[in-house]
């Protein structure tokens, strides 16, 4: 910690006095202390999954919203005003005005300028949107609205689709190293956003595994049974998507992209990979991995007694540890939710508490700095009881399954692993983007 470093300093009266260890003697290496630590040797992700991508970035808020119906009423308060109070709703940047024409994010086609539309021309697309770790929203999919759209990864959304982001350039905080949803997600879903986010296929139809040429088949030799991408993106889930692995390689994981042990037993590779569908399918609320599981998110023991006044939209919310209530709104009027056990409450991913910051979005004076006058349009009352439900089931069954996991991680870091000199490494073209059909444009990376 910042302390435990501050007293170190303080009870040294020189440097010499302080402990050092070894570097790299090459200069081009990064500034880390060398480690004999077995974790060096196995492969990152980022050789396994090859193609990462940084995730969307609009620079402006209120084309993100948390229903589609109130997307539809900031597009329709946009384009009926006056040109120049549309500069100021729109929020103009230097890459993104309204004057301007952009390729449409699916077709790469010519998209009318904001300038020129009216209210009775329709809106572009409203999609699902992955905007913090389990914090599902909705945003207008326009390339003219985001300053980075990212139209890479919209080419390949599907509904086989998964996205799994984890930090591949800058370090872990405490909680999961990697999360999943089923939507695009937002450049700062994990924090500090960068090339994070790691498709599971590099095309629409769900035909193109983005996995090194030859991986999969170099772990079946030694499994004696073929291994699926998909298993191959479960197993990786298993072993990441769990607090115990960030634990487990604290120190290690100063040094990013973080590394996949991969187990040479099949057996337990099999085990592994069917604890990350079980995380997958409950990450993604039910909408991947469904096969014997169905879709929708299994209940969990969480319930609502008492709902959120609808005519009083909540100005906060509270957490009563000894009753395991959550309680949204104040007063007479506020909603509950019972039982909600104090780990579920604490749940964080990289330092961001997870309940708590999906109410600070959801309340009167949300939380988070405004980026236009349009972010005042909010739905007209509470209705995300559902929603809130959902979340707090997930995080329930992923806390359920963290005993499983841990001795999981255990018993693979005990068992004989494959090394990343043994795998074969990716090409330039695999790390690269997926190329772009005849007549899209790939103006936006």
């Amino acid at each position: 910690t910042k302390e435990e470093k501050l007293a170190a300093l303080d009870d040294a009266k020189t440097l010499a006095d302080l402990v050092w260890r070894e570097c790299s003697a090459d200069w081009a290496a990064p500034f880390f202390p060398t480690d004999s630590s077995a974790y060096f040797g196995w492969p990152t992700i980022t050789s396994v999954f090859p193609w990462q991508h940084s995730g969307g970035q609009l620079k402006r808020l209120w084309p993100i919203g948390e229903t589609p119906e109130v997307l539809e009423r900031r597009w329709q308060e946009l384009v009926s005003a006056p040109i120049h109070r549309r500069r100021e709703l729109f929020r103009e940047t230097r890459d993104r005005r309204i004057d301007r024409s952009y390729a449409n994010l699916f077709s790469g086609e010519p998209d009318r300028p904001i300038a020129d539309l009216g209210p009775d021309d329709p809106h572009p697309p409203i999609e699902p949107y992955s905007y913090r770790a389990f914090d599902r929203q909705w945003i207008i999919a326009a390339t003219s609205l985001a300053d980075f759209g990212r139209p890479d990864l919209w080419r390949v959304t599907s509904p086989n689709q998964i996205y799994m982001y984890s930090h591949t350039v800058s370090v872990l905080g405490k909680g999961l190293a990697a999360v999943a949803s089923a939507a695009v997600p937002d450049l700062h879903n994990f924090g500090a956003g960068g090339k994070d986010v790691i498709p599971l296929y590099r095309d629409a139809a769900a035909t193109e595994p983005n996995v090194t040429g030859g991986l999969p088949e170099r772990i079946g030799e030694a499994h004696g049974a073929p291994v699926s991408a998909e298993r191959l993106f479960a197993y990786a889930y298993g072993i990441l998507a769990q607090r115990a692995y960030v634990e487990r390689f604290w120190d290690e994981l100063e040094q990013p992209p973080p590394r996949l042990p991969i187990t040479k037993d099949a057996d337990l590779f099999g085990r592994v990979a069917d604890l990350g569908e079980r995380l997958l399918h409950l990450h993604t609320y039910g909408e991947r991995f469904t096969e014997g599981r169905g879709a929708g998110v299994p209940q969990g023991k969480a319930r609502y007694p008492k709902r959120v006044a609808p005519d009083r939209y909540p100005d906060g919310h509270a957490y009563d540890a000894e009753r395991q209530v959550l309680r949204v709104g104040e007063g007479e009027h506020a909603g509950e939710f019972a039982p909600v056990a104090p780990e579920v409450w604490d749940y964080s991913v990289s330092g961001m508490r997870i309940v708590e910051s999906w109410l600070n979005r959801r309340k009167a004076n949300r939380s988070g700095r405004k980026s236009s006058p349009l972010d005042d349009i909010r739905p007209e009352r509470w209705a995300f009881e559902e929603e809130l439900l959902e979340l707090l089931w997930v995080l329930e069954g992923t806390l359920a399954l963290e005993p499983e996991g841990a001795a999981l991680l255990a018993e693979v870091c005990a068992s004989p692993l494959f090394t990343a000199a043994e795998l074969p490494t990716p090409s330039a073209a695999e790390r690269k983007p997926p190329r772009a059909a005849p007549g899209e444009q790939a103006d936006l990376l």
